[in-house]
């Protein structure tokens, strides 16, 4: 069974059965088989039920009388769930799934930049100067420099002091994870520190224009860069492929 540290078997059950679940090996409207999980598992009884009524909960799971527990549609699962979403980008990310998170991206951070611009106070200034500073420190060192740009984005929707924004930050942290760990694992992304020092900068002088200005230009970088790792993979996977044989 696949161990997530800091878990319990409960916790393990519910990750694997989650990550199958979202990777597509069990159709929607298929029946699951609570005892193969148990087998397949190593755990309980108990510990597979309670993972299924935690999966039901999130949308991807529903129990009904003579028919037993099946795969809900997609449609019907909750894709806002923080867990959902870092199962999506946790292995082998769509195309069509990293689409949405960047036009989701492109639609709250530029908000949350505006309304931080205006609305951020000491507290705040301090909390995106620290992850800056983090950012700096991380140096080639991807995972701290991933957790860096996290907290200078938290920071940054945090700032807009407006609640319903901030929940955002499940959505904005997948985009960034999946984003980062793809293009700094592939050790092939452009230095984002200016741009981030540009967006502070805006934030602590109040001007939600060039606030805005700087996320836009922040997340367009994103975008060439994984676009150059994307074109890179493609080069790679031609440099790899035999060559069509000739016809006689």
């Amino acid at each position: 069974m696949v161990t997530h540290p800091g878990r319990g078997l409960h916790g393990q059950a519910v990750e694997e059965l989650g990550r199958r679940i979202i990777r597509g090996d069990y159709p929607p409207g298929s029946v699951v088989d609570p005892v193969k999980f148990e087998t397949e598992l190593g755990v309980s009884k108990t510990v597979v039920r309670e993972a299924l009524r935690v999966l039901a909960s999130k949308g991807l799971l529903e129990s009904k009388q003579k028919r037993g527990t099946t795969i809900r549609p997609r449609a019907d699962w909750n894709l806002l769930d923080s867990d959902l979403l870092r199962w999506q980008g946790s292995s082998a990310p769509t195309d069509g799934f990293l689409e949405d998170l960047a036009e989701v991206r492109a639609i709250v951070e530029p908000a949350g930049a505006r309304l931080a611009a205006a609305r951020r106070t000491p507290a705040d200034l301090d909390a995106l100067r620290q992850a800056l500073d983090a950012m700096a420190a991380a140096g080639t060192d991807a995972d701290a420099m991933v957790e860096a740009d996290l907290a200078f984005h938290r920071a940054l929707l945090d700032a807009a002091h407006n609640e319903l924004l901030s929940r955002m930050e499940v959505v904005i942290e997948a985009g960034l994870r999946v984003r980062d760990r793809i293009v700094h694992g592939a050790r092939h992304f452009s230095d984002s520190i200016p741009v981030h020092q540009e967006l502070l900068a805006a934030v602590e002088a109040g001007d939600p224009d060039a606030a805005v200005a700087a996320v836009e230009s922040l997340l367009a970088q994103a975008s060439q860069d994984l676009a150059a790792v994307k074109a890179q993979e493609d080069l790679a996977d031609l440099a790899t492929d035999p060559l069509p044989e000739e016809s006689p």
